[in-house]
């Protein structure tokens, strides 16, 4: 009964750490998407270190890859690293809750709240900065990347095909590039694994 007593009001603090945390993530990033990325890296990887920074570049993988914005991804799979179920709940509900308030409210009086001249130039500046962010947070997951040569080919090839396909406006899904990736991930481990046993059998022959 003791030990229960005090888990207890260390469970409860932890939950309601990753609701106010991932409540903060939703109310205040506009762009959504990766424009959300630097945010849940302050605030999960650096602030609370509830997840490393290679965590993090794999959940942005599997929200890539999977549905599901990568906001909500991050917040089920951190609450239910660090609080199991209920902490998943929590952040998954807590990082949603303030967005769709604020949409529903907007939708209600949105063609009255885009006349205003003031709102619409905020939205163009916001746009603005959701594009520096987006780019940030790319860079920095360059940066991170292991200094090899599956992951730097990979990168580049993948910018020059973007940029070629925005410059000559070619209509590509992103859904394509992934599998791509994925693809040739699979490969890449293949070739590695027939390669190890290649080595290993030749030093027993020896």
């Amino acid at each position: 009964m003791k030990e229960k007593q005090t888990r207890s009001p260390g469970k409860l603090k932890n939950l309601l750490a990753l609701a106010w945390a991932f409540f903060k993530i939703g109310l205040l990033t506009f762009g959504g998407g990766y424009a959300m990325i630097p945010i849940i890296q302050a605030e999960v990887a650096e602030k609370h270190k509830w997840i490393s920074e290679e965590d993090l570049m794999h959940i942005v993988t599997i929200a890539e890859s999977t549905p599901g914005p990568i906001a909500i991804n991050a917040a089920t799979y951190v609450g239910y690293k660090i609080c199991g179920f209920f902490g998943s709940l929590a952040a998954t509900v807590s990082v949603v809750l303030a967005p769709f308030t604020i949409i529903y409210i907007i939708s209600l009086f949105l063609e009255q709240f885009m006349k205003f001249t003031v709102v619409a130039n905020a939205f163009r500046g916001i746009q603005v900065a959701v594009a520096f962010l987006i780019l940030s947070a790319g860079i920095k997951f360059i940066k991170k990347l292991k200094r090899q040569v599956f992951p730097i080919v990979t990168v580049a090839l993948t910018i020059t095909v973007m940029l070629l396909l925005d410059i000559f406006a070619l209509s590509f899904s992103s859904v394509y590039l992934i599998l791509m990736g994925a693809f040739a991930g699979l490969m890449l481990t293949v070739v590695q694994r027939i390669q190890s046993k290649n080595n290993s059998g030749k030093e027993n022959d020896k």
